[in-house]
């Protein structure tokens, strides 16, 4: 048996063609002497408030699925038909854009497609073209009576799947749930070594003097590098191991949550090989031992002297290590992206870019912290009253503690707002640019999401003071440097009334001149220079070489290239804009135009609306399944800060104590500096995220797309609030726990 698909291309790395030709009748006639032909025809089939994507087929091809009845019976007359998905049962009437039909039968489901099966007769009426059909006969025969015809492909063995209408679904899907796992597993190893390294740097830092008294007795600085390392070891062999078990229970859990959020395939399940226990085992025990390695070297470099200090003082200056580390980190962040707005700009707006990049910025920031709070605190830090006071001299004074615990906020609202506003913006510059090149007063497309009929588009055409462009979407394939096969998206126009409904970001050469030998392209293109000639694929898999007379800025992407109706063969017309005519009324246009049956109407304002990006589900969850790991380790990190942090403090809360404070004063006091610290590192993740999509907004600016920098406000906002309230029931909970241990509880 083989599948024949119409194809025609430059080579087999061609990708499925968006107007694939028709089989030719003398085709089908010649395979029909060969064996059994059963032609496949798809069209689409619209239910008036039903679902969307229903694809329709002569009943003859369900065999080939297979689709097996589940009840009813198959259709026999021209108004039956089959449907799948146990959506509807035997008996029920629908009504379609084909007209009213009878359920006559059901069967399961077998792929993504949503399939309504005619009988053989009717499909044919519906869809006379036929553009793919099952050959029962051998497939060396098959081949042997259609050599020399370049534009049938001939599909045998596990190649048939290329025939389905998404062949390459799957290998995609995976490709981008690896990408997506690839990227949070790369965001939760830079959390996860941050947080573990921020932690063991507090921790020696508050064990200082227990370091110093260990050297006053003899010990040696390796034998204290040694204490930590091996202390880390322990804790990060428990920690992995917690973890292994903990994901062996999640990891079905989050397998199907990516399924039913459509970034895998419906068969995708967690499988029962062991290596990835051990990779995450060992990986873990390496970010423990990686993240202690730097505590572990001041732990060694602490002085016998400081076993004499009674009172726990932070340093009054940075150390140089970290002030390098720092500086580098945000001199590499600079640098980078310096670099990538000169030479590539585009990059910026790639998923994997703007997800990974804001990370050295909030490496260099959080190294830094120590030194940015004190001054900061300064600036921010205006409370009223004695405890006011009290707070501000705290945070002033103990700047490793506070910004222990800023750190971990900073990275949670840097991370929350850079990949939500990076979302954000992008959605924002795409409705920006419909909005700037959208010159037409009102756009028409089909109700149904098929091109329009004929006599549709005759009607729009005759609309009474109004300038019509009739645009369809088609695609063109160009081979770049000789090897890779690029697609690019296109429409395909006359360049007179486009010219007249459209502003689009010419850069070089003029539209004007776009006829059936030429090509409107973008610059990222290999070719681009106006006057140049490019060879095209066009959507029919004919080659063609055009002259490029204009040059149109990138911008987000989806400008594409535009040709004449002539190169875009098979490519039905899919957009209409209209612009009122100097003089028209708008309303008589309007309502012209409302009595096309089959259309939808939207002014200008309603299509710039429409054009933003809809709130994705599946790239919402990819990006929230990222960021939700790594809020994940830093709502622990500022929970576990806090309480080291005040647990530390026995000494000085019972001073307090002793000095007159009453235990709910020293709670508000303590409440008041851990949300003062929450605060100051509120304030440096939203600087660093305003920095993050500056950048975005230049490469945005370069590109040509009008800047929409988008910051999410909300978002961060309840991430801010989060991790306060992580924060406070911490720092409460040791503080109370502190009091009561000391023996001077009692009292307000």
């Amino acid at each position: 048996m083989a599948d024949l698909e119409a194809f025609r291309g430059p080579s087999a790395r061609a990708t499925r063609l968006p107007h694939a030709p028709p089989l030719r009748p003398a085709t089908l006639a010649a395979l029909a002497a060969l064996g059994r032909v059963t032609p496949d025809r798809s069209f689409p089939v619209r239910l008036p408030g039903g679902p969307d994507g229903l694809v329709g087929h002569p009943w003859s091809t369900a065999r080939f699925a297979p689709y097996a009845l589940t009840a009813g019976r198959a259709p026999a007359a021209p108004d039956e038909v089959v449907t799948a998905g146990g959506r509807t049962r035997p008996g029920a009437r629908l009504r379609t854009s084909h007209g009213t039909v009878t359920v006559v039968g059901t069967v399961r489901a077998a792929g993504p497609e949503r399939p309504v099966f005619f009988t053989d007769a009717r499909a044919a009426a519906l869809a006379p073209e036929v553009r793919q059909a099952v050959v029962e006969a051998d497939a060396t025969a098959v081949r042997a009576a259609l050599r020399g015809d370049a534009r049938v492909r001939v599909l045998t063995g596990a190649a048939r799947r290329l025939a389905d209408a998404d062949p390459d679904r799957d290998a995609e899907a995976l490709t981008a749930l690896n990408a997506l796992f690839g990227t949070a597993g790369g965001v939760s190893g830079f959390v996860s070594v941050f947080v573990v390294s921020s932690t063991f740097a507090f921790a020696v830092a508050q064990r200082r003097r227990e370091f110093a008294l260990l050297r006053t007795a003899g010990a040696t600085p390796g034998q204290l590098r040694r204490a930590v390392l091996v202390e880390a070891l322990l804790v990060g062999a428990l920690a992995s191991a917690a973890g292994c078990a903990l994901g062996a229970y999640a990891a079905p859990h989050l397998a199907a949550l990516v399924v039913d959020g459509g970034l895998a395939p419906a068969w995708y399940r967690v499988g029962g090989a062991v290596w990835p226990y051990h990779v995450a085992f060992w990986t873990g025990l390496s970010v423990a031992l990686a993240g202690a390695s730097s505590a572990a070297w001041r732990a060694g470099r602490t002085p016998a002297v400081d076993a004499l200090r009674e009172v726990s003082v932070d340093p009054g200056r940075l150390p140089r290590a970290r002030w390098v580390c720092g500086a580098v980190l945000l001199l590499t962040a600079a640098a980078t992206l310096a670099y990538t707005l000169l030479t590539d700009p585009g990059d910026l707006l790639h998923r994997k870019t703007w997800v990974s990049r804001p990370l050295l910025l909030i490496s260099g920031v959080a190294v830094l912290s120590p030194a940015l709070v004190r001054p900061l605190a300064r600036l921010l830090v205006r409370l009223p009253g004695v405890l006011g006071l009290l707070v501000r001299q705290n945070v002033l004074t103990g700047a490793r503690r506070t910004a222990s615990l800023a750190a971990p906020v900073l990275v949670t609202v840097a991370l929350a707002g850079s990949l939500l506003g990076a979302t954000a913006t992008l959605g924002g510059a795409r409705a920006a640019e419909v909005d700037r090149q959208t010159a037409a007063d009102f756009v028409v497309t089909p109700a149904d999401g098929t091109p329009f009929a004929p006599a549709a588009l005759a009607r729009l055409r005759r609309g009474p003071g109004a300038e019509v462009s009739a645009t369809a979407t088609t695609a063109v394939q160009t081979l770049e440097d000789g090897v890779a096969l690029v697609a690019f998206p296109a429409r395909a126009a006359e360049p007179g009334p486009l010219a007249r409904t459209v502003r689009l970001p010419v850069t070089a050469g003029h539209l004007a001149d776009l006829d059936d030998d030429a090509i409107v392209v973008t610059r990222e293109w290999a070719r681009h220079r106006v006057g140049e000639r490019v060879r095209i694929w066009r959507g029919d898999g004919t080659p063609r070489t055009l002259r490029v007379v204009a040059v149109l800025a990138t911008g987000t992407g989806g400008t594409g290239a535009y040709v004449t109706p002539a190169n875009a063969p098979g490519a039905g017309v899919d957009r209409v804009d209209v612009r009122v005519r100097a003089g028209a009324s708008a309303a008589a246009v309007a309502r012209h135009l409302r009595t096309v049956e089959g259309v939808r109407l939207r002014t200008k304002a309603q299509w710039v609306r429409a054009s933003w990006p809809a709130p994705n589900r599946t790239t919402r969850l990819g990006v929230l399944l990222v960021l939700g790991i790594a809020l994940l380790y830093t709502g622990l990190s500022v929970a576990n800060t806090a309480l080291m942090a005040t647990a530390a403090r026995r000494t000085e809360l019972t001073t307090l104590r002793l000095t007159g404070l009453t235990r709910a004063q020293i709670l508000r006091l303590t409440a008041l500096e851990t949300l003062t610290a929450v605060a100051l590192g509120a304030a440096l993740g939203v600087l660093v995220t305003l920095t993050g999509l500056s950048g975005l907004t230049a490469a945005l600016h370069l590109l040509g797309s009008p800047p929409a920098l988008t910051v999410p406000w909300r978002p961060i906002t309840w991430t801010t609030t989060a991790c306060a309230l992580l924060s406070l029931t911490a720092t409460s909970t040791a503080t109370a726990r502190s009091l009561s241990g000391a023996g001077v509880g009692g009292g307000n």
